[in-house]
């Protein structure tokens, strides 16, 4: 149980770092904008020509300063959707999706709840008597105040829906909404009633999370010091994000008013007093999670790779210098230290014992030092020159940086020389002869800590896959993989490779073959084999696949279909006869000149070339599918009937442009109702023919469909017999 937390903490960690990677730029943006547009420094420099009021480049730098502000603002939604795309394990666009509209959901809910119970307005404004701070507006919701925390309540949560449902087969009457499909509608289900329980449980929450924040922040500079101490011993681990985030984005970092709005985290506080230009210096009670490690960045660690280089063997001396000076220059500059801090823990432990209590000590200094220089994701010098420097001394105390990191520079330098030659610790350039000079990673540490095992093992064998793969021409002639509602939708390198025989042994329903272009009709449930056959596609195993380890000595054989069994089928049993679903010329499946109808892989049936835009119900039954992508419907008439009314050959492609469907899942309809209506000449002008396949897809449950009609039709004539 211990493990399998920890690893999903490490997979929340993990995850964290795609919306952090946005934070750079964001705050280079804001940051430039901020700086070049403030009053006081164009004063002072006499910039007012170039950068006052009025001239284009403050009009740009005002739009720079602005959009930065709008990511910062948005921080919740795009951690929802960083986060969900971080765990999610496949098609994780269908994560993104999903966690988006889950986002929404959860928070027009909880303002639903806000408005029932009186605490807000439909014009959204807050009752007088609810407690400031606790209700904010999340793109343009009013809702509780629950900052990157409701992000990643959503993003964790949509992540776990989506990998537990994103392969789930439904009944073939909903089997449209199977699979990957299926997420983004349990998603909305389920964060409806979260929304709902938010609105109960969360003000509880903000009295947890204001306790902790008071906690830390009532312990003063030792709170400092034990935080800088727990961020920095979890490196090794992969839970630092996990750690810190929370003090940086929500209110367990500390609350603070700025330009007349409640802000919560520490770097959310610097970034809302950055934009406020009265603002006379930040805030180092907000910045003591981060100012620190310009100290140690800059100038701690670079002392401790001139320490490394110095008791390097002399022949190995130049080697070492150049990873080490390429390490300590990425600590310096960009804040990046794994190079450095990985390569302590992997050869000797006890220098990143030092390392966490000197990096935890210098956030306590700068604080001590009313320190406030604010950073978007490392202390580097980058940072320190945009948050610091340009802000100037005034406002951060930037300054005192210099002296501090003299004083760490040295102490790290000693130090660790001191206790490399004491222990004659294998440092970079003090390896044995015949071990390579290099510094470490983290996949280093965690191959040696689980004694080099590999991680995870080898996905479970899947011959479906296996042989879908086999039979198009085997993994390196797959080149793209895709499905509609009913259709495999594979790009191959070689057409020549693909194998049908073996496609068929797969339960194909058949294989249309154009150009590089292979589609293999397995129907409703493809959207479930698409995603096996990707999650195959990356294994080991997809590298191994053979005939022979499929099929031994013997050829595939086609598998049977769903209705191949022997059935009883009585002939007393009435036909049922459906009607033309359209106005215009009825023909046989055999003459519409498509590969998939004619040869009915889908199903037998007809088809009828319409004189008019107007598609109407052929039987009394249920709408069961409305294509996404409007161009077909599915419906069950009376008798369990399936059909399919599929508007126009390959007009998927349109994604609905000049379709009208009138009719939604679910529906109750009568023959001769109207389901759908279209543009029959601008989709004859795009290039499409409108004749409009008619298919009874669980055709193998009848005895006899029988063409009745051929030629002119109306919606009323009857044309097919199915018994």
């Amino acid at each position: 149980m211990k493990d399998k937390i920890f690893g999903v903490l490490q997979r929340i960690g993990r995850s964290f770092m795609l919306p952090i990677a946005v934070l750079p730029v964001a705050g280079l943006l804001l940051g430039l904008g901020s700086s070049f547009t403030n009053a006081t420094m164009i004063e002072t420099y006499n910039l007012g020509a170039i950068l006052g009021e009025g001239t284009i480049l403050h009009g740009l730098l005002t739009i720079m300063s602005r959009v930065g502000s709008a990511i910062f603002d948005n921080l919740p939604l795009i951690f929802a959707v960083g986060v969900a795309i971080g765990m999610a394990k496949k098609e994780k666009e269908v994560a993104a999706l999903s966690s988006m509209i889950a986002f929404f959901v959860m928070h027009t809910a909880i303002n639903a709840m806000l408005q029932l119970s009186g605490q807000v307005d439909a014009a959204g404004v807050v009752a007088e008597d609810v407690l400031e701070g606790t209700i904010a507006s999340m793109c343009g919701i009013p809702t509780l105040q629950m900052g990157v925390f409701g992000g990643i309540i959503v993003g964790i949560g949509v992540a776990a829906l989506h990998n537990r449902f994103y392969k789930i087969q439904m009944p073939n009457a909903l089997s449209f909404f199977g699979g990957s499909r299926f997420v983004p509608i349990i998603s909305t289900i389920v964060y409806l009633f979260v929304g709902i329980a938010m609105y109960f449980v969360w003000p509880l929450v903000q009295d947890g999370i204001y306790a902790l924040g008071g906690l830390v922040t009532g312990t003063g500079y030792i709170g400092t010091l034990i935080f800088g101490l727990i961020k920095r011993a979890l490196i090794p681990f992969g839970l630092h994000h996990v750690f810190y985030m929370p003090f940086w984005q929500t209110a367990v970092g500390g609350t603070m008013e700025v330009a007349g709005q409640l802000v919560q985290g520490g770097q959310n506080i610097f970034f809302a007093q950055l934009a406020d230009p009265t603002v006379t210096h930040f805030s180092a009670d907000a910045t003591r999670y981060f100012s620190g490690e310009f100290i140690f960045m800059i100038f701690g660690l670079p002392g401790a790779a001139l320490a490394m280089y110095r008791t390097a063997k002399p022949e190995k001396r130049k080697q070492a210098g150049g990873l080490l000076l390429s390490a300590a220059l990425a600590s310096m500059f960009t804040g990046i230290t794994e190079p450095i801090e990985f390569s302590f823990l992997f050869v000797a432990p006890m220098l990143f014992g030092v390392q966490v209590i000197l990096a935890g000590s210098c956030y306590m200094v700068a604080h001590i030092l009313n320190i406030a220089v604010g950073l978007t994701f490392s202390g580097g010098f980058i940072d320190l020159l945009l948050f610091g420097i340009l802000q100037g001394n005034a406002k951060t105390s930037w300054i005192l940086i210099i002296p501090c990191g003299i004083i760490y520079f040295l102490l790290y330098y000693f130090i660790f020389t001191f206790l490399i030659k004491k222990f004659n610790l294998k440092t970079p350039g003090r390896e044995d002869d015949d071990t390579e000079t290099k510094l470490y990673t983290k996949a280093d540490y965690k191959a040696k800590k689980s004694g080099g095992e590999q991680e995870g093992t080898l996905a479970a064998f899947d011959e479906k896959s296996a042989a879908i793969t086999l039979g198009l021409g085997g993994k390196d002639n797959i080149s793209d993989v895709d499905c509609c509602a009913t259709r495999l939708r594979i790009t191959v390198k070689d057409s020549e490779k693909v194998r049908d025989d073996i496609l068929k042994s797969t339960g194909s329903r058949g294989i249309v073959k154009k150009g590089q272009g292979v589609q293999v009709i397995y129907g409703p449930q493809v959207a479930v084999i698409k995603s096996n056959l990707e999650d195959f596609l990356d294994s080991p195993a997809s590298d191994q696949v053979s005939e022979d380890s499929l099929f031994g000595a013997q050829s595939p054989e086609p598998a049977q279909s769903p209705g191949e069994e022997s059935k009883e089928i009585s002939d007393e049993k009435a036909a049922l006869i459906l009607t033309a679903p359209l106005k215009g010329t009825a023909m046989a499946l055999e003459d519409v000149g498509d590969g998939v109808f004619s040869e009915k892989m889908l199903g037998d049936g007809m088809a009828i070339e319409p004189d008019e835009g107007k598609l109407y119900a052929p039987a009394d039954g249920q709408i069961t599918m409305v294509f996404d992508t409007k161009h077909a419907i599915g419906m069950t008439a009376e008798g369990g009937v399936e059909l399919l009314l599929h508007m126009g050959i390959d007009t998927v492609q349109l994604n609905g442009q000049y379709f009208d469907v009138k009719v939604k899942d679910g529906d109750k309809v009568k023959q001769g109702d109207l389901l759908a209506v279209f543009d029959m000449e601008a989709i004859k002008g795009a290039g499409y023919r409108m004749v409009t396949p008619v298919i009874i897809t669980n055709t193998d449950d009848y005895s006899e469909i029988k063409l009745l009609a051929e030629g002119a039709v109306t919606k009323d004539d009857p044309v097919l017999s199915v018994k």
